[in-house]
């Protein structure tokens, strides 16, 4: 299983990510900007989906459509 980005890069874990939109984490009063980078994410099992530590949240669960 490989899993893309929004361009079609294939990513690995450890990886760095951009945030290509912004977003706003459920449950919280924190919106990710468009720009933001994210370092070391973690893949799941499902194609369409990435674990993350973001600086201001913790165990975020972000889509690929929305990464670069």
């Amino acid at each position: 299983m490989t899993i893309k980005n929004s361009n079609g890069i294939q990513l690995n874990d450890g990886d760095c990510i951009q945030v290509i939109k912004d977003l706003k984490a459920k449950s919280t009063s924190i919106t990710l900007k468009r720009g933001t980078v994210i370092k070391n994410i973690r893949l799941t099992d499902d194609e369409e989906l990435i674990e993350c530590n973001p600086d201001k949240v913790k165990d975020l669960v972000l889509k690929t459509c929305f990464l670069a």
